[in-house]
């Protein structure tokens, strides 16, 4: 009989303890699953109808954001046409840029930018790349002078380290002071001294929101015209095309491909011209530190708009 209590006994403490520990673990699943990291989430956004055209007379309503297909409300709206803008311009001055006037002529498209196209508020600042170093060349300022100054004594030099430029470009843009923020690359688009792939570039540079706007401009077409500037056998003029155009969709940016000077003056007033248009809407992200990526999508209630910003981040 005592054998027999002593069973219950044993029985009884084992099915009390497995609920204990079942309790607890619930629980702690529980605590698990609100662990959340909040943070504010600031994106530029571009909006233009069926033919191309900016849509300006959009109110906050009219905006709808979904972070991994999750709906978020909206904590911050801004459309200000006259609003200034931080422009950091990412300028490639690597050996390459000296063949068939490339520097030159970027040289020449940036300086109408400082001296006629960007407005008394505007800052501008230039960071120049080349033998895997980005140099500050001149901060973000107001007054054009010290960027025009630099920008006429800078001369092509060295090897090309196009992704370690991208990936720690887009921070130091962060820095300036206005809302309104973007980043200018000009590039031949040849990679021959990173230590950064294209992806790690991207990933980086996509962890903050400023989109990149690329001007790959005279990106040699033929096999023979790359393979003087190849390391390895993976540099091909598609490839180039495909990397810059990475680069911009993902941080809601565009891309541009040129080989005529006038066409480099047009796109870079287009440019200017599309970040006076632009929405900054703010929301506030839920995160669970599970995920790693997060996704954004935008809409608005005309399904011919054409809504352009980060991919996510």
């Amino acid at each position: 009989m005592k054998n027999k209590v002593l069973m219950v006994i044993v029985l009884v403490s084992v099915a009390v303890l497995w609920t204990a520990q079942t309790s607890f673990a619930q629980e702690k699943k529980q605590d698990q699953a609100y662990e959340y990291t909040v943070r504010a989430i600031t994106i530029a956004v571009t909006v233009q109808d069926g033919k191309g055209r900016f849509v300006n007379n959009l109110l906050e309503k009219d905006f709808t954001v979904f972070e991994n297909n999750k709906k978020r409300p909206l904590t911050y709206f801004m459309h200000d046409f006259g609003a200034p803008l931080s422009l950091t311009v990412l300028l490639d001055v690597s050996g390459s840029m000296a063949l068939e006037g490339k520097l030159a002529e970027c040289k020449a498209a940036l300086k109408n930018l400082a001296t006629n196209l960007l407005r008394p508020r505007d800052e501008v600042a230039l960071l120049i790349f080349a033998d895997g170093q980005v140099e500050v060349a001149a901060k973000h300022a107001t007054d054009k002078t010290e960027f025009l100054r630099v920008l006429e004594k800078t001369e092509a030099y060295g090897q090309t380290a196009l992704n370690d430029a991208v990936a720690v470009s887009p921070e130091f843009a962060t820095r300036a002071k206005n809302e309104k923020r973007a980043l200018l690359l000009l590039t031949d688009g040849i990679e021959n001294d990173s230590q950064a792939t294209p992806d790690q570039a991207l990933e980086i540079a996509r962890r903050v929101d400023v989109p990149i706007y690329t001007i790959g401009y005279k990106i040699p077409r033929s096999e023979q015209a790359l393979k003087a500037h190849k390391r390895g056998g993976s540099l091909t003029s598609a490839g180039i095309v495909e990397t810059l155009d990475r680069f911009s969709q993902a941080t809601g940016g565009k891309a541009y491909f040129l080989n005529a000077p006038a066409d480099l003056a047009s796109v870079v007033q287009e440019i200017k011209n599309e970040q006076s248009h632009q929405y900054i809407i703010g929301y506030t992200s839920y995160q669970d530190t599970a995920d790693i990526f997060r996704s954004i999508r935008v809409t608005t209630p005309n399904y011919k708009h054409k809504v352009r910003t980060r991919q996510g981040y």
